[in-house]
């Protein structure tokens, strides 16, 4: 559908906008018209639907796929992938919504059976699709909980969405069960994976017996659907599909009411702006609890792909890629940025080998540049098709990043090296994950692209920042969105609902943008985390903090500044391999010490601290945008200790929190500085 002789110096149109204080209303310049794209195809009501277009195209081809486990104990995975086709597929979505209803209607006496909130706790894998769309062929709806989240955020979750029945992974029975006195509504867990043996299944029966919950094999459900299955009966596109509750960096996640609409919109936007192949294989890796993950899987089925499930564990991701082989490759930035620090690496090394690539890079960077692409059919031949193969595979042709900004350096240098079509997208849990993309044959780096044929975006002022939608030469402000993909608002929240919606049905995303001379959107600040130093100056920290990111050194970078003082500190979680890189050309003497020793070495603070003050000098930092002190610490971000949100964004509050006497120290530090050089 989007084609090379789009015209990239008119990417959008602007619809005139009256109303003070915003921009004119910007609309996909290949999709303009009185009406916003609302879907592909109008015979399009449920997420099955989509499901059924590929159904349509590749019945009896690859649909869902997995590494089977051939060793139950150790959970060792076979070194090739095991597939069902999409009849099959199609068969076990009608067995496990059948088997649902009759397990409603006869188990737990159901007299109502549409509706109906299901709970999914598990890791990727085909049941998970399986369960959502059983629940869109059957008008029931999917709440999905991370796999990672705590005990605190789940109980919540349940509870908000009134969910009395969830399927999960053994573990999480387990977690369950001992809520089972905070959670009182649960009633059923239908269990993923087998039982090991008669013991463990007859302890955790008499527990769950105990608790007054019933666990029921997945399997099992499957099977009576199987015995007696049950004509589809299908909801309508403004039916809600999902809840998904927002990995919020504040408070308690909000529950983003999703319905069937907004994804086929979002569907038929991403495949507008990019249509999938009956050929393509993609790694099923995104957390599926998370909209970015379910939109490129959508996208992929609508059009007869293959997904292939990653083993469930990141450690194995890379070796599940190069078993796979896929020709798609949604991707993170913190993902790309690992492999971009290790493929720089390999680029800078010493001898013929090194100086034959950084000569390929630079000739293709030039390319690029110059609008020629990112293809050199005697580079790619002799050097980037091997780096493809090694890390990626060999057959990927796209790769799309998405849920957070990517290094415009970055971005390019993958796309020379990878040599393949690599997009930045932009969108939010409310979006459907979709509001921006770039365009296939727009080398640029730095924007998002063209707004998705599905929705429209204007920009409001945000005069606290010095940001107006009369700036020249290109206005910048608020991002707000409306259209088809864009979300009511969130369950049971009115006052959230409120903030976050105005009257009009514009979503307020709370990220500021530009429109550039092109048409494209640029996110260039974020309205929501921003704070004032001590002398007024206003910090938008995750502006600063991508600015450090770029540095292969720093793996996790956390900025923290307030209104007591007058400049920012930092917490870095340094490489491992850069830190020991720079130990080896720069520190040699301190070769002898242990990684938490580095950390805490004064020395190696200081080193970090003087390439880090380039990188923001490189970056374009403005002078009390800089960290004046930093502290490198050993133990990572995580989900697990508190300071990283399910889709690994840093939980601002928390993190204060925990560091809170090395920021103390830090300023200190900074104090005692400054005591120092106002004496010279």
């Amino acid at each position: 559908m989007s084609g090379i002789d789009e015209d990239l110096n008119k990417q959008t149109i602007a619809l005139t906008n009256v109303t003070h204080g915003e921009s004119d209303i910007r609309r996909n310049a290949t999709y303009a018209g009185p009406e916003l794209l609302e879907t592909i195809k109008p015979e399009l009501n449920t997420i099955y639907d989509i499901f059924y277009e590929g159904y349509k195209i590749s019945k009896n081809k690859q649909c869902m796929g997995i590494r089977p486990i051939i060793d139950p104990v150790t959970r060792k995975r076979a070194d090739y992938y095991e597939w069902e086709t999409f009849e099959q597929v199609n068969q076990r979505i009608t067995w496990f919504g059948s088997g649902l209803l009759d397990f409603f209607k006869n188990d737990l006496h159901y007299t109502n059976l549409e509706k109906i909130p299901l709970g999914i706790w598990s890791v990727n894998r085909p049941e998970w699709h399986i369960s959502e769309l059983a629940c869109a062929a059957y008008n029931m709806y999917l709440v999905a909980l991370y796999d990672t989240l705590g005990p605190e955020t789940v109980e919540y979750v349940v509870n908000h969405a009134e969910i009395e029945t969830v399927v999960c992974t053994k573990d999480h029975v387990v977690d369950l069960l001992k809520l089972r006195e905070k959670i009182p509504q649960l009633k059923a867990i239908f269990c993923l994976d087998p039982f090991l043996n008669v013991e463990e299944e007859q302890a955790i029966q008499g527990w769950a017996t105990e608790k007054g919950v019933k666990v029921i094999q997945f399997s099992e459900i499957e099977e009576r659907g199987k015995k007696n299955p049950l004509p589809h009966c299908y909801g309508k596109r403004d039916d809600l599909a999902c809840l998904m509750y927002t990995s919020g960096t504040t408070g308690m996640p909000k529950g983003a009411m999703i319905t069937h609409g907004n994804l086929i919109a979002a569907v038929s936007g991403s495949v507008q702006a990019n249509a999938t192949l009956p050929t393509d294989v993609e790694l099923c890796y995104l957390p599926l609890a998370h909209i970015y993950g379910r939109l490129v899987d959508l996208v992929l089925l609508t059009g007869g792909g293959s997904l292939g499930f990653f083993s469930g564990t990141v450690d194995t991701l890379m070796e599940d890629m190069l078993i796979l082989k896929p020709t798609t490759f949604p991707a993170v930035p913190r993902l790309l940025n690992r492999l971009y620090a290790k493929l720089v690496q390999v680029v800078q090394a010493p001898g013929p080998k090194g100086a034959l690539l950084r000569w390929g890079v630079e000739t293709k960077l030039k390319n690029l540049k110059e609008g020629r692409g990112y293809e050199h059919p005697v580079l790619d031949r002799l050097l980037f098709n091997k780096i493809n193969k090694l890390v990626l595979g060999g057959n990927v042709r796209y790769i799309i990043s998405g849920s957070a900004p990517i290094g415009a350096d970055v971005l390019q240098f993958l796309r020379v090296v990878f040599s393949c079509d690599i997009r930045e997208g932009y969108g939010t849990t409310e979006t459907a994950a979709i509001c921006a993309m770039t365009m296939r044959n727009d080398s640029r780096a730095g924007h998002v692209g063209r707004t998705a044929a599905c929705n429209e975006v204007k920009l409001v002022d945000v005069p606290e920042m010095n940001y107006f939608s009369t700036d020249k030469p290109c206005p910048r402000g608020e991002v707000c969105v409306r259209g088809y993909n864009v979300i009511q608002g969130y369950y049971k929240d009115e006052e959230k609902t409120r903030e976050a919606f105005d009257k009009d049905q514009w979503y307020h995303t709370g990220d500021v943008g530009m429109i550039d001379e092109r048409g494209s959107l640029v996110i260039i600040d974020r309205k929501k985390n921003i704070f004032k130093l001590a002398q007024g100056e206003y910090i938008a920290p995750e502006k600063i903090e991508n600015v450090y990111t770029k540095h292969p050194i720093v793996a996790q970078f956390f900025l923290h500044g307030d209104s007591l003082h007058h400049s920012l500190v930092g917490i870095v979680v340094p490489d491992p391999d850069s830190l020991a890189d720079l130990i080896k050309s720069k520190l040699p003497d301190l070769a002898n010490l242990n990684y938490q020793e580095l950390c805490n070495n004064k020395q190696v603070t200081k080193a970090v601290l003087a390439m880090l003050t380039q990188v923001g000098k490189k970056g374009g930092l403005r002078g009390f945008e800089f960290a004046k002190a930093i502290r490198l610490v050993a133990s990572p971000f995580s989900i697990e200790n508190g300071l990283l949100t399910p889709t690994l964004k840093v939980k601002r509050p928390e993190a204060r929190k925990f560091f809170e006497k090395e920021i103390e120290e830090l300023y200190q530090e900074v104090d005692l500085s400054s005591q120092a050089a106002s004496k010279l």
